[in-house]
């Protein structure tokens, strides 16, 4: 490779990212992926609300019809609609022009698999080398791609959606859209669904000037107030490009993490694939209806790995990245939205629903340490803590160290993939545990830095 340097990150958006992403290496990546495509095939390409994102568009599109590449521009669409069209349109690959849960001067481009699944990170490597050494295989002018557009695959998807769910009619929902990629289509597929829909930030606008699209706590501010206001039963929150999802209940409050992502594979139940940095509810959800958890590495990209692999009937991240293999495998933040409607309208409050779930707690934190120095710690940090704890039930290295505890507590050190830190995350029966936990990986890592 001429580089050494990556374009695709490894922290979830596999984008490209700020003043990084120019016409010229939108285009490399265009003819890189012609070339990857073995100029020949069809790619559907999309693109959230950001204001560089049509400029990228016509970049790409010119390198892949230059390696000879059919493509179907289908506007702007939620990632999950992108997925969605290149299975159903019969493409060879997708390619969305987002940064999902990123401010708005960021931007990224994400590539899909013919079956809706984000290229995995082998495949994104090959991509990488092509680009890095101009390795581009070019057509002739008569063998040029053919563009056509596609407006009929959103009316697709949403028919699609509505069949995939029966939420009893009367709901009422406040959806927070963040001004991205969902604001027109999640609203009319939830009014479509029989829900009275009370909207925010529904409007697309690139400046994000409502909130941060990120939908945590820190900004959802008004979504919050707004349920409590309305006297709503249910809030939705996406991210910029609508992969994500999360909730606010009836009281105002954002749902937690884990235990929504507990509540919901509960109810598929069999086989579920989370990450490494998911919490103990999960485990004890599952158990209660004969279900297993299978544990990958951070990244929505290796959830699908895994529940292809395993045949899963569900899987998700704690950040509302969730993914539904009966529907499509691309993370789908307005199917989720829908299918924890329909549980509401059918099993009651949310509030009352994630109440069932025990709270343990938890502590999330960071220690700096440059890029050379979490090489080093992370090199032998397996042995340090199976020698220094003795009550050891598992130990998964699959993405850091997590260790599994007797009682079911559990700790998982990771190095940060983007930024100068290892993160401790750990969550324990009893706050004297996970201080004790939490204090001795600490003393571990710093005295190995």
């Amino acid at each position: 490779m001429a580089e050494n340097k990556k374009l695709f990150g490894t922290s979830g958006i596999r984008g490209l990212v700020k003043d990084e992403v120019t016409t010229e290496l939108a285009l490399g990546i265009g003819k890189s992926l012609a070339t990857y495509l073995n100029n020949e095939g069809t790619v559907v390409l999309g693109y959230d609300t950001r204001t560089t994102n049509q400029m990228l568009e016509q970049a790409i599109c010119a390198g892949l019809l230059d390696g000879g590449i059919n493509v179907i521009k289908i506007g702007m669409v939620p990632t999950p609609l992108l997925g969605y069209a290149t299975d159903k349109l019969n493409g060879d690959a997708g390619v969305m022009i987002t940064a999902s849960h990123n401010p708005s001067q960021y931007n990224g481009i994400k590539v899909w698999n013919k079956n809706g699944m984000a290229y995995t990170q082998e495949q994104e490597a090959k991509l990488e080398e092509i680009y890095y050494n101009k390795d581009f295989k070019e057509t002739e002018w008569d063998k040029i791609g053919t563009l056509s557009h596609n407006n009929e695959i959103k009316n697709t998807y949403i028919n699609d959606l509505l069949n995939t769910v029966d939420i009893k009619p009367g709901l009422k929902v406040v959806i927070d859209c963040a001004c991205g990629a969902g604001s027109e289509i999640s609203p009319i597929v939830f009014r479509k669904a029989g829900c009275e829909v009370i909207t925010l930030n529904s409007q697309a606008d690139g400046f994000f000037p409502g909130r941060n699209p990120e939908p945590n706590e820190a900004n959802l501010g008004s979504l919050m107030k707004a349920v409590v206001a309305t006297g709503a039963d249910l809030g939705i929150a996406h991210d910029g490009d609508a992969d994500r999802m999360i909730t606010v209940d009836e009281t105002g409050k954002v749902s937690d993490f884990d235990k929504l992502l507990a509540l919901i594979s509960k109810k598929f139940g069999g086989t579920v694939v989370t990450t490494v940095d998911a919490g103990l509810c999960m485990d004890e959800s599952l158990a209660e209806v004969g279900g297993k958890v299978l544990r990958t590495k951070v990244g929505d990209v290796n959830v699908a790995e895994v529940i292809i692999e395993e045949d899963a009937t569900f899987g998700g991240e704690p950040s509302g990245t969730w993914l539904h293999p009966d529907f499509c495998m691309c993370p789908d933040g307005i199917l989720s939205g829908l299918r924890m409607a329909e549980m509401v309208s059918k099993e009651g409050k949310l509030s009352e629903l994630l109440s069932k779930f025990p709270d343990y707690p938890n502590i999330r934190e960071k220690i700096v340490c440059s890029k050379e120095a979490k090489i080093k710690v992370m090199e032998n940090m397996e042995n340090l803590l199976k020698d220094t704890f003795d009550d050891i039930k598992e130990i998964n290295t699959i993405d850091g160290v997590r260790l599994t505890f007797e009682d079911g507590s559990w700790v998982l050190v990771r190095p940060s993939g983007t930024e100068d830190y290892v993160r401790i995350t750990l969550e324990a029966k009893t706050q004297e545990k996970a201080e004790n936990i939490r204090d001795i990986c600490k003393k571990i890592i710093e005295d190995n830095i």
